[in-house]
């Protein structure tokens, strides 16, 4: 079932909440508005001043073709360190709650960054979701975020008026595991529809080499030509993603599955930008590192947030303050995750457990449920009620 949403981007945002409370849930799935398919496809004007990072015409224009680009060399090694220090800190931190809980016998101090992770799962399976579940965003990723050539790109893509999306991860690919192998989605489907009518950029951040092998990104080339979001259903495995099937891509957002799929590999100090309407999935990381990365979303602050009331974004550039600095304590005053835990997760024993391992998102409510997992199972859906 699906509905035709022919209608003008502020009847959408007017009745995004009436569609959700009337509608099945199904009927969400097929948002399908071809009137925003020019936000995604259309260059919008550029700064007549050239700035530090600015990307050149035809990669802004390959952008745009394709919905995502890889840009080399965009960092050195001495600006990603931090990050680096503050990721053994948060991995150090975690080791030694749970050597004091009892629930590993080995700190593994010995282990460095792209392997003391994987030894500390395997005594206690599931420290990946811990590190997903706990990051904190420290001063090391605040000034990577609004790095000076990174607020120039988003300037060329989103326009003079930037600011940082609520939704931010640090992730954690261990070596064969499942749990972090995200499959294929478009952002915008763990978002709310408020998020279907504007840009929403993302810069994919890896720590270290990424290609096929260490769990790499793929990108479905042109798929974000139509402005369609497509049906997603929720989850596969033992996970708490959203998953687009191959088939959706085809039928829905028009996607060549011989043609279209393209593995990246983005070098340590290079990023993949893209954006939160282009299907793309991370692959099995069967190398014996772990995959570090990190995902920082920028968008025009005139548009609304789209991440179901739970925090606004961030101010970073303004035409109108030259002098900008962005208010690090009152956005870091929110912590999304622990917001939608409290508002989304079942009260029972394992609650405010510290090392429970389960994932409850909002957009549970919002894509059919087709594998009920642990995951499922905790979340809290709108017509149940709290304990």
């Amino acid at each position: 079932m699906s509905y035709d949403l022919t209608i003008t981007k502020e009847a959408h945002t007017e009745n995004s909440f009436l569609m959700e409370s009337t509608h099945p849930k199904s009927s969400l799935l097929d948002q399908n508005n071809e009137l925003y398919s020019n936000v995604f496809t259309e260059i919008p004007p550029q700064p007549k001043i050239a700035k530090p990072g600015h990307l050149t015409e035809e990669q802004i224009k390959k952008f745009f073709d394709e919905g995502f680009l890889i840009v080399n060399d965009i960092f050195t090694p001495e600006e990603l360190q931090p990050c680096c220090n503050d990721i053994e800190i948060l991995v150090d931190n975690l080791a030694q709650k749970l050597y004091e809980a009892g629930k590993i016998n080995d700190l593994h101090e010995d282990c460095g960054l792209f392997q003391r992770l994987t030894e500390i799962d395997k005594e206690f399976s599931g420290a990946s979701i811990l590190i997903f579940k706990s990051q904190k965003l420290t001063k090391s990723f605040q000034n990577l975020w609004s790095n000076e050539r990174l607020l120039n790109i988003a300037e060329q893509i989103l326009g003079p008026e930037v600011s940082g999306h609520p939704v931010w991860n640090l992730r954690p690919k261990i070596p064969n595991s499942k749990i972090v192998q995200v499959p294929w989605h478009q952002d915008s489907a763990y978002f709310d529809p408020d998020s279907y009518d504007h840009m929403i950029l993302t810069a994919w951040i890896p720590f270290l080499n990424t290609n096929a092998r260490n769990g790499g990104m793929q990108m479905a080339r042109y798929g974000h030509r139509t402005g369609k979001v497509a049906h997603h259903t929720c989850s596969p495995g033992d996970t708490w993603y959203v998953d687009l099937a191959e088939e959706e891509m085809q039928k829905t957002l028009g996607v060549d599955l011989e043609r279209d799929i393209i593995t990246c590999h983005v070098p340590y100090g290079g990023m993949l930008l893209f954006q939160n309407i282009t299907p793309h999935r991370s692959l099995l990381n069967i190398s014996n590192d772990v995959r570090w990365s990190v995902d920082l979303r920028w968008q025009s602050p005139k548009e609304k947030w789209g991440f179901y009331n739970l925090q606004e974004g961030i101010l970073m550039r303004s035409e109108k303050q030259p002098d900008l600095e962005p208010d690090w304590e009152k956005f870091l005053s929110t912590d999304r995750k622990t917001e939608w835990q409290k508002r989304y997760s079942k009260k029972d024993e394992n609650t405010d457990d510290e090392f429970n391992t389960c994932v409850s998102g909002p957009w549970f409510n919002r894509w059919e449920i087709v594998h009920r997992n642990r995951h499922i199972k905790s979340f809290r859906f709108d017509n149940e009620e709290a304990n």
